[in-house]
């Protein structure tokens, strides 16, 4: 297993400092966050949702087009993505100079794919996940283009770690950090950070539950894959793991808990009533944990909670946002 040391994060951090930004921490405050956790708990969120494309995965796109030789800078990259991941390589890539080509899901948003276009990326929409791969396998045969993974290598992991690299350096002592998993890229690169910077920091995941791959992989103790995938948190729903995300999350990564896109929702919610955030459903699920099944084992605990992005488009938005309402109104088991 490659595990990059703090040295080789901070390496790459600096590598990265002209080109991304160094996202703030807030403390959340709320009645019902207090009704839940204790008033002794602190609450601390990594604002990654003020990232440059308006999410953490700039970082990792960002460091692979900056590792890419004078010959494949010439030839371009191409990736695959529900949303997120394109317009940060189509962002990294643009900024360096470098030609894009992204193959998107058909179910990604107008407004990512307009995003990913406004940087200059060529945008092709394919139909699933299994035939986006395909697709930007043959660009990257015929094309000879750098394929960047959406979660997967070396320089995701340390573009990723730069997360907890910062998180700790803002926040000081945490008895937890919590931080929602996709593919694993993310937790990948902040579990790996946070466990050899202290040790002692509980590192736990979310996942949505029809979209819980990373959990099915523990069980299994072995990467696994999804034939169906069914959550409003399309940033948190690839298909499989890999063995490398598997490798790193399995030795890091103390627990995985899952959380329902009711839940979801009514973190969403809250998140806007009291830390005035305006966050996609993926930056909602690490804040449902806590609110949820977390939220016993985080009581009178300094936590850690990273708000991954908010790439979202405002009727989507309003219509998640008025469903979470109803869900803190209503009492349901969304927070239970």
């Amino acid at each position: 297993m490659d595990v990059p040391s703090v040295a080789q994060m901070r390496a790459a951090a600096k590598t990265l400092a002209a080109h991304i930004v160094t996202t703030p921490i807030q403390a959340w405050h709320g009645v019902q966050l207090e009704a839940q956790l204790g008033a002794p708990s602190q609450l601390l969120l990594k604002l990654e949702l003020f990232q440059r494309t308006g999410t953490f995965k700039v970082r990792a796109a960002m460091l692979n087009v900056l590792a890419l030789t004078e010959e494949e800078r010439r030839r371009g990259v191409t990736a695959v993505s529900a949303g997120n991941h394109a317009i940060a390589v189509a962002c990294a890539a643009q900024r360096l100079g470098v030609s894009a080509k992204v193959v998107m899901l058909g179910t990604a948003s107008a407004l990512r794919i307009a995003a990913a276009r406004a940087y200059g990326a060529e945008v092709i929409i394919s139909t699933d996940g299994r035939t986006a791969f395909a697709l930007a396998d043959e660009i990257r045969g015929a094309e000879r283009r750098t394929f960047i993974h959406p979660f997967d290598g070396r320089n995701v992991t340390l573009g990723t770690s730069g997360v907890g690299v910062e998180f700790l350096d803002q926040a000081g002592h945490l008895d937890a950090i919590v931080v929602a998993i996709g593919g694993g890229g993310l937790m990948a690169g902040v579990a790996a950070a946070v466990k050899q910077m202290q040790p002692s920091c509980l590192v736990l995941g979310v996942e949505p539950l029809g979209a819980d791959v990373m959990s099915r992989s523990f069980r299994a103790a072995a990467p696994q894959r999804m034939e169906r995938i069914d959550t409003i948190a399309d940033s948190l729903a690839p298909p499989m793991t890999t063995q490398a995300t598997y490798d790193l999350c399995r030795r890091f990564v103390d627990d995985i808990v899952t959380v329902s896109d009711d839940a979801i929702c009514a973190a969403l919610a809250l998140l806007y009533r009291d830390a005035k955030l305006a966050v996609e459903p993926a930056g909602a699920a690490a804040a449902a944990a806590v609110l949820g099944p977390l939220a016993a084992r985080l009581r009178g605990k300094r936590t850690g909670v990273v708000i991954c992005g908010a790439n979202i488009d405002s009727d989507s938005f309003y219509r998640y946002l008025k469903r979470g309402e109803q869900e803190l109104q209503s009492g349901a088991a969304a927070l239970s």
